[in-house]
């Protein structure tokens, strides 16, 4: 099935994703298989610990992951060497994708800091009546272009990518947002710093 991601009068982004269904628990292996995209990984990849974070840009609970628990994960576990993290699309609509592949479409140099952007600004995109123009605002910010915000939204062979990484996810018995996969083990919702630690700090002993 055909997925696409068009620009419609008034700016509404639009795309149609299959499911798939759950396959039995993956193992490590598995998650850990490329994907049709680079992998977007911080800390260092001998780590004693990974995780694997599924998340969608509109997603009010993977904003609040991201602004209120990922900065202290970053200094207490990935900065050190104890994790290795790894961030993962899974869209939920139409603009998420948008979002992600506006993300890819910035540059490995401003991907990071693109995702960071557009989460901290989700209000002013996520639920307004024209995303494309509230895009091209805040993407103005990294330097794009509005032009360049509107080839990026309509590259369909970048939307089948981001898609695929979300169907992929599916499979693994991903079906909301955000999931985590800690040394395989499957963990949902916006974990807590404490709650975070309470789940990494034994298998870090364990090593």
């Amino acid at each position: 099935m055909k997925r696409r991601l068009f620009l419609a009068g008034a700016g509404a982004l639009a795309f149609t994703p299959m499911r798939v269904a759950a396959q039995p628990a993956p193992t490590t292996e598995d998650l850990l298989k490329a994907g049709p995209l680079p992998e977007q990984s911080f800390g260092a990849a001998d780590a004693p610990v990974t995780v694997i974070e599924y998340a969608s840009m509109t997603c009010p609970h993977c904003r609040t992951f991201h602004v209120e628990t990922w900065p202290a994960v970053k200094e207490k576990y990935v900065d050190p060497g104890k994790v290795r993290f790894i961030m993962r699309e899974f869209p939920f609509d139409p603009r998420a994708s948008g979002g992600f592949m506006l993300a890819r479409c910035a540059g490995e140099d401003k991907w990071y800091a693109t995702i960071d952007l557009l989460y901290r600004s989700q209000d002013k995109w996520a639920r307004v009546a024209d995303a494309t123009s509230a895009f091209k605002s805040i993407m103005g910010m990294t330097g794009m272009s509005g032009g360049a915000v509107e080839a990026c939204l309509s590259d369909q062979a970048l939307l089948e990518k981001v898609t695929a990484v979300m169907l992929k996810g599916q499979t693994y018995g991903v079906d909301s947002t955000p999931t985590f996969f800690i040394n395989g083990q499957k963990h949902k919702g916006a974990l807590t710093i404490e709650q975070f630690s309470e789940i990494v700090d034994p298998m870090i002993v364990a090593q």
